[in-house]
């Protein structure tokens, strides 16, 4: 996958972005500490801005951390190749620092579902 190209393609030409590939057990961690959620989850994102862009103006997108474990798991149950489950993993979170979120409305979770096939057609 070409990160520069998908943030070119969602028109964030001097994005920077920090990933973090871990286990199940740091990523639980990470999600009971920041988010309050329990257990493993397969990706977390961070953004460095907050939603009404307040914060000083910076490349740097955020952090997405991603459990190689939760990844393998969804490659297996899903069929498809745990590269290209990682390249899907990397672009939702990636969409999440962007501001899309599943958890909003069924409408936002289509919208971000339609966007992460877009760019795996395209990486």
């Amino acid at each position: 996958m070409k990160l520069k190209r998908i943030l070119k393609d969602l028109e964030y030409h001097d994005g920077e972005l920090s990933l973090l590939f871990t286990d199940d057990k740091h990523i639980a961690e990470l999600n009971h500490r920041f988010l309050k959620r329990e257990g493993p989850t397969n990706v977390l994102a961070f953004p460095m801005r907050d939603d009404d862009h307040s914060g000083p103006e910076t490349p740097m997108l955020g952090d997405v951390v991603i459990s190689v474990d939760a990844a393998m798991r969804d490659a297996k149950k899903s069929g498809e190749g745990l590269n290209r489950t990682i390249d899907r993993l990397v672009i939702h979170g990636l969409l999440h620092l962007l501001g899309y979120d599943h958890e909003r409305s069924e409408q936002e979770a289509g919208r971000m579902e339609e966007e992460t096939e877009r760019l795996l057609a395209a990486s």
